[in-house]
């Protein structure tokens, strides 16, 4: 048996990540979500595998926590309150009612079927596993919809992402107040106000600390401007430890930052925006990793059976009445948007986080959870993160991303009041002449650069354009840019603008 040690665990740490990585780009081809992928790492370099051994739920937690900070926040600078303003009723009526439908339904059933595998657990001990895999991930779900190039309709993305975003609380709650049930440690305070203080001071905290994030990093100047990603990692833990503390949900209050942060004016806010990409990607793959560390395939092996009854349970009958249940009087998505949202019900990472509360509280039966919930985690991942993309087209509510890369990666800062594109050099563009100034562009509308194979260079007035350079346009007037590209023939272009 192998141990971590401070001189090993970060040899093995970055060889683990390397793995992951490697094994996810292979495996893209294929469709394997890169998350199980990191799970499964995780696992391979565990006890039963290469003989490392991990058994601190309290450091998976932790770990965890963090992370989930850092994904919440960052989904959150993602997503702009122009896509979620049309389904915010149904997003928060799903993180609520959703979750608490799923935890019942499902509830119910562990505890009917649990004796046919030899599982004999009590109907609160049935209603914790559940309430633990209530609430769709968040980290799998921002992951996936936002990894295969798919375009939805109905507002399906935002919907999805809203909810995992914000669905975590209602699991939380239940989780903790189960186990405080099972452990004969109730308090003083109802369920029910525990629940409304969580959400208030976790909305009101994620408000007030989200804006004052916003006015500190403006009023704050840094010579070296990365400074200011490192800035906002400490606002984050900040907001989620000050929420925690007074008793508030620190997971809702950092996605509702984050909400803040991404849709407001913030020096240096794409820069940030960039960085948080990749560092909540690391934390995500830390996280699973980490998850994996503290199972034991044979365990999984024990429950296999009672995981494949829950976990088909879950996603062919729980889900879907949930779901049904909460968006059919809103009347906005068709029967095929029902059917996906039913279907993108992700289990991650998070229902694993909240499985490590049971054992930490040492809670009856509290393995068997753990192991019942990692494994029906995996087989969400493989059955349904699989096939994100698939059961979109089947249905006819996706698409695939026809947006091209672009060929100059220049984004426009905030504080810059223009807008710019990309445009192909076609035969109609130059049916007038093929130097730069027979192209005639209004007075506010500039060529700043050229790509031609794999060359840059910065145009003059008399040089030649051939057909297949790109062009980089910039314009202090959107409709004169958009003008610009009509008179040039242009089709497609799509314009980045800050005004």
């Amino acid at each position: 048996m192998r141990t971590f040690t401070p001189e090993n665990i970060l040899f093995i740490g970055s060889l683990m990540i390397l793995l992951g990585l490697l094994a996810g780009k292979m495996s893209s081809r294929f469709g394997v979500p890169s998350l199980l992928l990191f799970l499964l790492v995780g696992m391979f370099v565990g006890t039963e595998g290469l003989g490392f051994a991990f058994d601190s739920p309290k450091i998976a937690q932790f770990i965890g926590m963090m992370a989930l900070s850092v994904i919440l926040f960052s989904g959150g600078m993602d997503t702009k309150f122009s896509e979620i303003r049309p389904v915010l009723g149904q997003g928060l009526v799903l993180a609520t009612f959703g979750v608490l439908i799923t935890a019942l339904l499902t509830g119910g059933f562990i505890w009917g079927v649990g004796n046919l595998f030899g599982f004999n657990l009590g109907f609160p001990e049935s209603l914790l596993m559940a309430s633990v895999m209530s609430s769709t991930d968040s980290a799998s779900v921002f992951a996936l919809l936002r990894s295969k190039g798919l375009k939805l309709q109905e507002n399906l993305r935002p919907t999805l992402e809203l909810e995992s975003g914000s669905n975590d609380p209602m699991a939380y709650i239940l989780t903790i107040v189960l186990i405080q049930y099972i452990s004969g440690t109730t308090g003083d305070t109802s369920p029910i106000m525990t629940f409304t203080q969580q959400i208030l001071l976790g909305s009101a905290f994620g408000i007030l600390l989200g804006y004052s994030a916003v006015w500190f990093v403006n009023k704050i100047s840094f010579s070296n401007t990365s400074l200011y990603s490192v800035m906002v990692v400490a606002c984050v833990f900040l907001i989620f430890s000050c929420t925690d503390g007074v008793g508030g949900n620190g997971y809702l209050a950092v996605y509702i930052a984050g909400l803040i942060f991404g849709n407001s004016r913030v020096i240096q806010r794409k820069n940030t925006a960039r960085f948080f990409d990749g560092f909540a990607w690391l934390w995500q793959i830390v996280m699973f990793m980490t998850l994996g560390l503290l199972v034991n395939p044979s365990d999984l092996v024990v429950v296999s059976g009672f995981g494949l009854f829950v976990g088909a349970f879950m996603i062919l009958i729980g889900r879907p009445v949930s779901v049904l249940m909460c968006l059919f009087p809103f009347k906005s998505y068709s029967k095929k948007g029902l059917t996906y949202v039913s279907w993108v019900g992700l289990r991650g990472a998070v229902p694993i986080i909240f499985a490590t509360y049971p054992l930490v509280a040492k809670i009856p039966d509290a393995k068997l959870i753990f192991d019942a919930v990692f494994f029906i985690s995996i087989m969400s991942l493989i059955i349904q993160g699989m096939t994100v993309a698939f059961m979109a087209k089947r249905l006819g509510v996706g698409y695939d991303d026809e947006t091209k890369p672009s060929d100059f990666g220049v984004e426009l800062p905030d504080e810059i009041k223009s807008a710019m594109t990309e445009i192909d050099v076609t035969e109609t563009l130059l049916s007038e002449g093929n130097t730069m100034m027979s192209l005639n562009l209004p007075a506010k509308t500039l060529v700043i650069m050229i790509k031609r194979n794999t060359q840059y260079f910065i145009p003059r007035g008399e040089t030649e354009l051939q057909i297949g350079d790109k062009l980089l346009v910039i314009s202090d007037d959107v409709e004169e840019l958009r003008e610009a590209c009509d008179k040039l023939g242009v089709s497609h272009y799509s314009i980045e603008k800050n005004i």
